[in-house]
């Protein structure tokens, strides 16, 4: 009896283990179409199994965020990211955001790119200010300008951290408890001078 117990306590144990395990890492992007996108498609087009928002071809008029249709609270985000253009272009990736509505903005975390601003976490339309920042020469040591670069975003309750090509920029926790812990996913072409957002293997782990 006492081995059967302790066989049925061990079934226990590692059932509630694999519940609380996360799930496997899933793609967000197949590379083909916008199924479980949407956005301004005028300002975002798919090139070579990447989405790509904004134009070398003239100025970007305002900010544009192609956003997922679902929402996510917990997770670990991985991407590829290049950002091209001649007068400091600049863009992004949202989470746990929303949509302001009948508006083009977004509100909420934004893991940024941009001269000044690379793997700096910045609240979008909300506390518009970054939030939080890595060290500028670190981060140029590993950067690769105008080419592919790997971004993790990571959120976990209120602790949020983002790595830029294997090199953690933000260690972060929300100290406001009334900000959202659950909210869309979005990529952000910058209003200002002609430039382009690369974006590709877009996958999500939820936690």
């Amino acid at each position: 009896m006492k081995k059967t117990l302790t066989t049925m306590l061990g079934i226990c144990i590692s059932l509630s283990a694999l519940a609380a395990s996360p799930s496997a890492p899933q793609p967000l992007f197949d590379g083909r179409t916008f199924d479980g996108w949407e956005g301004n498609e005028s300002m975002f087009r798919i090139v070579d199994g990447a989405i790509v928002g904004g134009t070398l071809a003239e100025r970007i008029a305002r900010n544009e965020f192609l956003c997922t249709k679902r929402e996510f609270g917990d997770f670990e985000l991985r991407l590829k990211f290049k950002l091209l253009g001649d007068n400091k272009p600049n863009a992004g990736v949202q989470f746990r955001s929303e949509r302001i509505p009948k508006h083009h903005e977004v509100i909420g975390y934004q893991a940024d790119l941009g001269e000044g601003y690379w793997g700096a976490l910045y609240d979008e339309s909300r506390r518009k200010r970054v939030l939080a920042s890595g060290d500028a020469a670190e981060i140029d040591k590993v950067l690769r300008r105008n080419e592919w670069n790997d971004y993790v975003i990571r959120a976990e309750g209120p602790h949020i951290q983002l790595w830029i090509n294997g090199s953690q920029t933000v260690n972060y926790t929300e100290p406001d408890d009334a900000i959202a812990r659950r909210g869309i996913i979005g990529l952000q072409i910058h209003a200002g001078a002609p430039s382009e957002a690369w974006y590709k293997d877009i996958t999500i782990q939820e936690l």
